[in-house]
């Protein structure tokens, strides 16, 4: 059995060194370092090199997206798992999307991340079955409506663009909220105008136009 070489990108020290712990009680699993923000985590993967990535979603200076890109980029074999306590189908979807290669919640018991750990190796995707069910779900649908064309950017106000690049950096209601001082409900309001004038169904198509048209 080969040994995975596994670095802990994790801002919450007590979770991080505890999670070390169990890790590294594992026969075939060393933790190689902690990381505890997106240039922190860019740095150690590229210095130790390691088989497996454990991501949080949020971290001091940006995402585990921002930091999954950089990496994927310079080591497109390093698998990368989110580990987190957000839920949301948006987040799940951004993570496959940017390459990760697993996604599972900070709840899970610890010889069930082992497993999927393991699973990496064989080609497995360390997915939980309730949010491969969303997975499935969401990438089996029929487009019903047409795609956004460019000419709709030009219908944006400027608050809706502000809205669109905070999706586009994966905030959330809340963050966006915060960022722009709007009540959580005002943003819900604005991201369902934006959707409907875009011809878009969720927030994630809305951040990856963001991205393509560079808004």
């Amino acid at each position: 059995m080969s040994n995975l070489r596994v670095l802990i990108v994790d801002d919450q020290v007590l979770f991080h060194e505890g999670l070390a712990r169990l890790l590294d009680s594992q026969p075939d699993l060393t933790v190689v370092g902690g990381a505890y923000s997106v240039q922190d985590a860019i740095e150690k993967a590229c210095l130790l090199q390691p088989d497996v990535i454990l991501m949080d979603f949020s971290l001091p200076d940006g995402t585990g997206l921002d930091a999954t890109q950089v990496i994927l980029k310079e080591r497109p074999s390093t698998h990368i798992v989110f580990l987190t306590v957000h839920e949301e189908d948006d987040r799940l979807f951004e993570a496959i999307r940017y390459g990760a290669r697993g996604y599972l919640l900070k709840n899970i018991p610890i010889q069930q991340l082992v497993a999927y750990l393991r699973g990496l190796e064989r080609g497995e995707a360390a997915i939980s079955p309730q949010l491969t069910a969303q997975l499935l779900k969401e990438f089996s649908r029929i487009p019903t409506r047409p795609e956004s064309s460019p000419e709709l950017v030009t219908r944006l106000t400027s608050r809706q663009r502000q809205i669109l690049r905070e999706l586009r950096q994966g905030a959330s209601n809340s963050q966006i909220a915060e960022c722009l001082f709007l009540s959580e409900q005002t943003v819900k309001n604005h991201i369902s105008r934006i959707l409907d004038q875009l011809n878009l169904r969720n927030r994630h198509e809305a951040a990856e136009f963001a991205r393509r048209y560079n808004i």
